[in-house]
């Protein structure tokens, strides 16, 4: 079988975990293309990539890359994007997927125009707590289950430099929390206990130098009476050796039991009535979030090779956004947001 060619546009802070993951999957990337020269020199010379280019024709003229792998912020996206679907070639973009909805659903039109795979590379459904969490529960595992939460902690954004060194532009995002992080537990939260039907979500901001939402509660919805929490900032930390890697902990509920996460990515399992130990499960890959990007993208690569079944393709990507828009409305309305009954091209009031 032909290896692939994968090109990667994007050379800023997050880029280096999928260069680490293309690498650990086996398919190092063969180009790498930025407009800015300093970044694009540092990543290329970090992974060996020979090919650099500045300018996205001339690397997709010259490459002919089998996949194209866009690691940039929203507002940058939909050109290059548009540009790599219309010559045929399949593309994973970095979330958040758009500059807002119409310009994603845009996209997702123009990749079914195409007939060409366009995936959002949303990775935390690939950690491998949670993969591990949806086999347990595809067991039987926890008997009925009927609630999740989250309590996210990471640490990163307290005081004036907040984001700046790794992502400055998170200080200027109208919308942070949901949109930026929030968003991989609407994914997870679906992944794991199915379709949201309802939300309620009460939001902040605690850092003056940001403009958008740093805080935020958000109570979720789902079939048979199902629940899900999402307790969220990012100024405090929480304990583990490395606060990014979980980005928090969780707690899976069931009638046998509850099944913990904590924040050194390890399990732990209460039966009713029984003492908690810790639950031994296979841990993934290597690179970030467990591995989470190599996953993804060997998800991916299975797909192209071998039609294996696509999950976090674009089209389906698009209900994520449904239920953040739901968010901010409930938010803004102060009120709970049926699905059934919302309208995400609905100005919030």
């Amino acid at each position: 079988m032909t290896p692939p060619r994968i090109a990667v546009v994007g050379a800023g802070y997050f880029a280096a975990f999928h260069l680490e993951g293309w690498q650990a999957c086996g398919a190092p990337a063969v180009a790498l293309c930025d407009i800015a020269p300093g970044p694009l020199a540092a990543q290329a010379n970090r992974f060996g990539i020979d090919r650099t280019f500045t300018d996205l024709r001339t690397l997709l003229d010259d490459v002919r890359p089998t996949l194209v792998d866009v690691v940039l912020p929203p507002h940058a996206q939909h050109a290059v994007v548009s540009a790599v679907l219309a010559r045929g070639i399949p593309v994973i973009c970095q979330k958040p997927f758009g500059r807002d909805l119409r310009q994603a659903r845009e996209l997702v039109a123009l990749a079914a125009q195409q007939r060409t795979p366009l995936v959002v590379h949303e990775n935390f459904r690939f950690t491998p707590w949670f993969r591990e969490c949806r086999r347990l529960i595809d067991r039987g595992h926890f008997g009925r289950v009927h609630g999740i939460s989250f309590r996210l902690r990471p640490g990163d954004g307290q005081g004036p430099r907040a984001y700046l060194d790794r992502q400055p532009y998170f200080q200027t995002m109208p919308q942070l929390l949901v949109r930026e992080t929030a968003v991989h537990f609407i994914d997870t939260f679906r992944y794991v206990m199915g379709e949201v039907r309802a939300v309620t979500a009460r939001l902040r901001r605690l850092n003056p130098v940001i403009a958008g939402e740093d805080a935020g509660v958000i109570h979720f919805e789902f079939d048979d009476d199902r629940t899900g929490l999402f307790d969220g900032n990012r100024l405090n930390d929480h304990v583990a050796q490395n606060t990014r890697r979980t980005m928090g902990e969780m707690w899976l509920e069931g009638e046998a039991g509850v099944l913990r996460l904590d924040g050194d990515a390890r399990l732990w399992f209460k039966p009713h009535g029984g003492p908690e130990a810790e639950h031994l499960y296979e841990f993934g890959g290597a690179g970030a979030f467990g591995g989470a990007c190599t996953s993804l993208q060997a998800h991916v690569l299975s797909h192209l090779a071998h039609g294996t079944p696509l999950e976090n393709d674009a089209a389906g990507y698009l209900t994520n956004l449904e239920v953040q828009a739901a968010i901010y409305h409930s938010h803004a309305a102060g009120r709970r947001v049926v699905m059934d009954n919302f309208d995400p091209d609905t100005p919030a009031p």
